[in-house]
C-alpha cells in the first residue's frame, strides 16, 4: 500500500494529466503494464478533453484524483449523484505501473465515503463483462451484479470495438 497518498478534488487544470492517466490505464500499450488493460478489447481512447471537461464541469459530479506528494498524478474516479439516491462510480483508474499498491482500493474508499457525505443509498458501476478478473475484484469490495446490462458505447472517445461488448451493472448498498 501506497504510505500517504493524497485524495483532492480535481480541476480543470488537471485536465490533461487526467485524460492522460486514463488512456494510458485502459487502451494501448501502456496499459500491458497493469492489469486494467482493455487494449485487447477495444482499440482507440478511453476518453478526450471534451468528455473530462464535461465530467468536470457537471454540478452533480467530482473527480478525486489521487497523487503523491511531489503531484504525481497515480489515480482517479469519477462520482456522479444519481436522481435514483445513489452515487455512480466510474473511472476508477491506477497509473499502469501502480497497480497492485492499494490505489484502486483507496479510491474505492473514498468513494464509499462520499456516499456517506451525500447521504446515498447506494453505489452503482458498470463493469465490462468479459472482463472476469475485474468483475471478482469488485465482487470482493462487496459490489454485486444486479442483472441489468448496458450496452458499450461506441465510437470515439470511447474507442473502436474489437469484439460486441456489454456493460453489467453492479451495486453495492450502503
Amino acid at each position: 500500500m501506497l504510505p500517504n497518498p493524497l485524495l483532492t478534488v480535481a480541476t480543470a487544470a488537471d485536465l490533461p494529466a487526467l485524460v492522460a492517466l486514463v488512456n494510458s490505464a485502459y487502451r494501448g500499450e501502456s496499459s500491458r503494464q497493469g492489469w486494467t488493460t482493455e487494449a485487447d478489447l477495444i482499440d482507440g481512447t478511453r476518453t478526450d478533453e471534451a468528455t473530462v471537461q464535461a465530467q468536470l464541469e457537471n454540478p452533480a459530479a467530482i473527480i478525486l484524483k489521487c497523487e503523491e506528494s511531489d503531484g504525481t498524478l497515480l489515480g482517479c474516479v469519477y462520482l456522479e449523484a444519481l436522481a435514483e439516491g445513489g452515487l455512480y462510480v466510474g473511472m476508477v483508474t491506477v497509473r499502469p505501473d501502480q497497480q497492485a499498491r492499494g490505489i484502486g482500493k483507496r479510491l474505492l474508499a473514498a468513494a464509499e465515503d462520499r456516499a456517506r457525505q451525500l447521504k446515498s443509498r447506494f453505489l452503482r458501476m458498470t463493469v465490462i463483462a468479459v472482463r472476469a478478473e475485474l468483475l471478482a475484484w469488485y465482487e470482493r469490495r462487496g459490489y454485486r451484479r444486479t442483472g441489468g446490462t448496458e450496452a458499450f458505447p461506441e465510437g470515439e472517445p470511447f474507442g473502436i470495438l474489437r469484439q460486441p461488448l456489454v456493460l453489467l451493472v453492479l451495486e453495492k448498498e450502503m
